[in-house]
């Protein structure tokens, strides 16, 4: 039955569509995912992210399109790929009034582990999530943070080779988001390959090898992190003005004299375009001086992944956190 498993590719998806009534939730998504990976979806909300693990991991049938998981088909072969995945959501579902350790027993009793089993199982896992002095508390006095984690630790019981990760820090303080970065990356060393949905451009840039770009139910770009900065300059300019009615000059003026296109955020008022030659910051200045736009701020640098998402897409992720 597992012959196949050698695949070196977790995951391989082409021209996977999902419609919903008159929308397109999912356009035509194609991924290829390396075994022993971390790889980002990145997306705002609607993007057609989640629909698309739920393709993946056989809880929705595509309308176009195949998917295989280690060389098994989604949709022929549902059995075996449920065996070989985890899928996290945003919540655990599981028993409020149980304690942690009571509801990790149940999920690996069902799972077929024997009583003993069970516990030492449970007992690992609440210590290797930092849930040891809670876990003989009742659920519905767990914070947001501890139950994701519970989340995280009940999908991995089985050991799965794949975990699906659907926005796993969301709604997190940095100091458990921080934590359950440390996890994720551990699952990996463990030898698990992850895919991770995020809405967060600084958790994609931190944790995953590969980046898939995904707006409107499609793939608009895929790459490393450093490739994507690149692929929009190698370094990135930013501006604020003074005065809010020049900010349209001062575009055009960007757009002139780097012959490249800016853009301006509806949140910040600050002008961003990529630069190709950083020795034309002086000739912008000088332009910018004879048209009389006075400046707030200037930097040079790197470009970060929501730049590369409002150059790609035309506008920023939406939701974001300055991170």
């Amino acid at each position: 039955m597992m012959q196949r498993f050698n695949s070196d590719w977790a995951i391989e998806a082409n021209g996977l569509v999902k419609i919903f009534g008159h929308n397109r939730a999912v356009d035509g998504v194609d991924l290829r995912v390396r075994a022993g990976t971390i790889y980002g979806v990145l997306g705002p909300n609607g993007a057609g992210k989640t629909t698309t693990v739920k393709m993946l991991a056989t809880l929705l049938r595509p309308d176009g399109g195949s998917a295989r998981i280690f060389g098994y088909d989604v949709v022929k072969e549902p059995q075996i790929v449920r065996q070989l995945i985890g899928v996290t959501g945003q919540y655990a579902s599981v028993d409020e009034s149980l304690t942690a350790l009571e509801n990790l027993i149940i999920f690996s009793r069902l799972l077929g582990l024997s009583r003993t089993e069970a516990k030492r199982k449970a007992t690992e896992l609440l210590e290797e999530f930092g849930l040891v002095e809670a876990a003989k508390r009742p659920l519905k006095h767990f914070s947001g943070g501890m139950r994701r984690r519970l989340d995280l630790a009940a999908s991995l019981i089985a050991q799965p080779p794949l975990i699906f990760l659907d926005e796993p820090t969301t709604g997190l303080d940095p100091r458990t988001r921080n934590q359950m970065w440390e996890t994720i990356r551990r699952l990996v060393n463990m030898g698990s390959t992850v895919l991770l949905t995020t809405q967060y451009l600084q958790e994609a840039d931190e944790l995953a090898d590969r980046i898939a770009v995904i707006d409107r139910g499609r793939v608009v770009a895929e790459g490393t992190a450093d490739e994507l900065k690149t692929s929009i300059g190698n370094s990135s300019l930013q501006l604020k003005i003074d005065n809010p009615q020049h900010v349209e000059m001062a575009r055009q003026t960007v757009e002139r004299v780097l012959n490249a296109r800016a853009n301006v955020s509806a949140d910040t008022g600050k002008i961003t375009a990529p630069m190709a030659d950083a020795d034309r910051v002086t000739d912008l200045l000088i332009a910018l001086r004879e048209a009389n736009i006075q400046l707030a701020e200037l930097s040079v640098q790197k470009p970060t992944l929501d730049e590369v998402f409002l150059a790609i897409t035309g506008h920023g992720v939406k939701g974001e956190e300055s991170a």
